[in-house]
């Protein structure tokens, strides 16, 4: 693998991660680019003891593009894009509107009980392949690994700055999730705290040493496994939130991507595409989803954390979405219409054998 740093007009940074050593990254961004936004506030609830980032330079982010302006894909003659080059493999750059970023403003006292800091970190955006019409489950096992190689290499990357304490890769797919752009890529955001739902888990971890591996364990003995290998195991987990949902684990404890072996991001590929490749045959159409790295915290309790991928579908039936309403937005109470075993038969029924 190759890879190659370089910069975009604004000054934010580009890395190139290319298969072959002789891949030419001259190419320079000549575009009259508008200087970068300052950091985002963060403000802390005291009733839910969580922060929220207040990000109000992200509502004028590109939104839906025609392919003919796509950000995404390689500049042309005609279309200078974020990707200075003319094709890439995989490429990883800051994001133009970022909900955490060291470039601090003034910050001011918002009154009442809120404490109020600058959203430190980083937000990256990851393109997975240069074919805009593409998707990540048609990507070929050698551009899965080199993704998987990006992925661990920003992991490292990010989690050695300052302030950072969680590494979050993720991708969002489908204008059903909320996709601003419709190209095959996911981002990565660098957290200035250890987000809540890791808390949680973490919390749970403390109270029984070895709860992830338990879990598997319990999981890959049962019912709702949807695809394995040796060193993987995907399932449909027991008390699901979402109509269609799937985690991934793999069979030995690392604490994140980084931590991961050849052998085991190679072992990955094939499984994950099959199990997405299942999920769009499931009703015949582009499912749409959130897929989540749970990566170990940088400090805190990072000796419990399980790497592990969380995978799931607001689709629950053929021209249906389930939709966060008053239970689950306001009370965070769940209610799944999908009862979990059932969905990880019709997976199972349709990935590739």
């Amino acid at each position: 693998m190759k890879r190659t740093i370089t910069h975009l007009a604004d000054g934010r940074e580009l890395i190139y991660f290319d298969r072959r050593d002789d891949a030419d990254r001259g190419a320079v961004d000549r575009r009259p680019l508008d200087p970068r936004p300052v950091a985002s506030e963060l403000r802390y609830d005291p009733l839910t003891e969580e922060w929220v980032a207040i990000a109000g330079h992200r509502q004028t982010r590109t939104f839906l593009p025609s392919a003919a302006e796509c950000p995404l894909c390689p500049s042309t003659d005609t279309h200078s894009s974020e990707i200075p080059a003319a094709d890439y493999d995989v490429v990883v750059f800051e994001n133009r509107f970022p909900s955490f970023s060291g470039n601090f403003g003034t910050y001011r006292d918002v009154g009442g009980l809120s404490e109020v800091r600058p959203g430190a970190g980083r937000c990256e955006v990851v393109c997975f392949t240069s074919e805009h019409s593409s998707s990540f489950s048609r990507l070929s096992d050698a551009q899965v690994e080199l993704v998987m190689e990006a992925w661990a290499d920003r992991t490292a990357e990010l989690s050695a700055i300052e302030g950072v304490e969680q590494v979050f890769c993720f991708e969002n797919r489908g204008e059903e999730i909320g996709i601003t752009l419709p190209h095959p890529h996911g981002q990565i955001y660098a957290y200035p705290y250890v987000t809540p739902r890791t808390a949680r888990q973490l919390a749970a971890a403390a109270k029984r040493p070895g709860l992830f591996a338990d879990v598997l364990a319990a999981e890959r003995a049962g019912e709702r496994v949807v695809a394995a290998n040796e060193l993987w195991t995907a399932f449909v987990p027991a008390a699901a939130r979402w109509p269609y949902e799937v985690h991934v684990y793999p069979h030995r404890r690392v604490p994140d991507l980084a931590a991961l072996s050849e052998e085991e991001r190679a072992a990955f590929a094939p499984l994950y595409t099959s199990v997405l490749r299942a999920l769009d045959g499931l009703f015949g159409v582009a499912m749409p989803y959130v897929s989540a790295w749970h990566q170990a915290p940088v400090r805190h309790l990072r000796e419990l954390g399980y790497l592990h991928l969380e995978l799931f579908s607001v689709r629950r039936a053929p021209g249906k979405l389930k939709y966060l309403a008053g239970s689950e937005s306001a009370m965070g109470a769940f209610v799944n219409d999908v009862l979990p075993e059932e969905a990880a038969r019709q997976i199972r029924s349709q990935v590739d054998h």
